[in-house]
């Protein structure tokens, strides 16, 4: 299960990317890529917790198997569109709404697969595990953009999308859990202050690591020469961040996930963060050397984080809610991706590479800000399992 929803989700990892330097190369212009990112975040806000409340209407497999496909065909027509802005917002537009919501889909089935105990430790596993996605994607993308083509590379995107959320959907896990029907209306679940937070949090924190992407690309993705040369050294400095939070993430499971642990874990992002801007200097040797140690501490602390999001949203909810909550956080998730892609992108026009990683400390900051003003919407989950709220419970009677 784990391995199937990792494959099916892999093209978060590369869409924006994917998107931001084809567009870029087509029209000439970061700030047009911005722009479609930005469209395509706007499906995908409307599409997270709206589809995955459908999954306990009509069930996971029709719901995702539906979604899957048009995705597949709207990206597919952007590799396939000319050079028109109108087109590629269309398409970016459709292919965001469109997004299938594996994310929440799985997250639903793991409170069904293993006890209470083992929640926590796999929430951990998986958040380090999900780094795959997030950071090793992003290298895969940006070394077949850079040696081959855009275009390609969004055919690469198609084509994983399509065997990957196959191979999910028609995991025999998929089709033994049901999700039931939400009786509460659709954004009532944000209501809660946990979820709010974990929807937070990761539009935050996945922002921060979606403009580090940008900004490497932008530092490394390129030889002296304007050739492409250079895409092998920004995939290369891409990985020790993931490096760092596969460490960080594997280290987490055994401990305590406390009130205080989002702004701890927090702050170790923002501090390998901050200081990369100092770094940039094309004409310094050790440059990559000195962004890729600073980039391997701030990784400590990113998987960490997403375990921490996700074991607070399924311990604050009831479970015919996990699927929308889930939703909502897979929400800001990926418009967090597209929103740090596009900032950089136009710090990068009019600043320079350093611009993305001040927005990436500042994606960060922020986080670590309200992380610490509002611990006390934070569970405290050093006592208690993550399990999901039960949907009934016992009435207490008098004889």
């Amino acid at each position: 299960m784990i391995a199937a929803q990792l494959i099916a989700r892999f093209p978060n990892g590369m869409v924006s990317l994917a998107i931001l330097m084809h567009v870029e190369q087509a029209t000439g212009s970061y700030g047009n890529a911005g722009l479609v990112l930005a469209v395509t975040s706007i499906g995908q806000a409307i599409s997270g917790p709206v589809i995955s409340r459908w999954m306990g209407k009509w069930g996971m497999r029709p719901v995702l198997l539906i979604s899957m496909v048009i995705c597949a065909l709207a990206i597919s027509a952007i590799a396939l569109s000319p050079a028109s802005m109108p087109l590629y917002i269309t398409f970016g537009f459709i292919a965001g709404i469109s997004n299938p919501p594996i994310q929440s889909a799985v997250r639903t089935i793991y409170p069904k697969m293993v006890t209470a105990k083992q929640l926590n430790p796999l929430f951990a596993l998986d958040a380090s595990l999900q780094e795959i996605i997030w950071i090793i994607a992003p290298v895969l993308i940006t070394f077949i953009v850079m040696q081959i083509s855009t275009t390609i590379g969004l055919w690469v995107i198609v084509t994983i999308l399509v065997l990957g959320g196959l191979w999910f959907i028609y995991s025999p896990e998929v089709g033994r859990v049901r999700i039931p029907q939400s009786r509460r209306a659709l954004g009532k679940v944000l209501t809660r202050p946990a979820v709010l937070l974990a929807t937070i949090m990761g539009f935050l924190l996945i922002g921060a690591c979606a403009a580090v992407e940008a900004g490497v690309i932008a530092t490394f993705g390129h030889s002296e020469d304007g050739g492409h040369g250079g895409g092998l050294e920004a995939g290369l400095v891409l990985a020790v961040f993931s490096v760092g939070s596969l460490i960080g993430g594997l280290f987490s499971g055994r401990l305590a996930i406390s009130q205080w642990a989002m702004a701890r874990r927090l702050l170790i992002v923002t501090a390998g963060l901050a200081v990369i801007p100092f770094f940039v200097n094309p004409s310094w040797a050790g440059q990559p050397y000195a962004i890729g140690a600073a980039l391997t501490i701030a990784g400590l602390g990113v998987a960490p984080a997403l375990a921490v999001i996700f074991a607070m949203t399924t311990a604050s909810v009831k479970f015919s809610d996990t699927a929308e909550a889930f939703g909502w956080v897979a929400t800001g998730q990926l418009i967090g991706a597209a929103a740090g892609s596009a900032v950089a992108g136009f710090l990068i026009d009019g600043i320079g590479p350093s611009g993305a990683y001040i927005a990436a400390a500042g994606f960060a900051g922020l986080g670590l800000i309200i992380a610490v003003l509002a611990v006390r919407g934070f569970p405290d989950l050093r006592f208690r399992d993550a399990s999901p709220l039960p949907d009934t419970a016992p009435i207490r009677t008098v004889i």
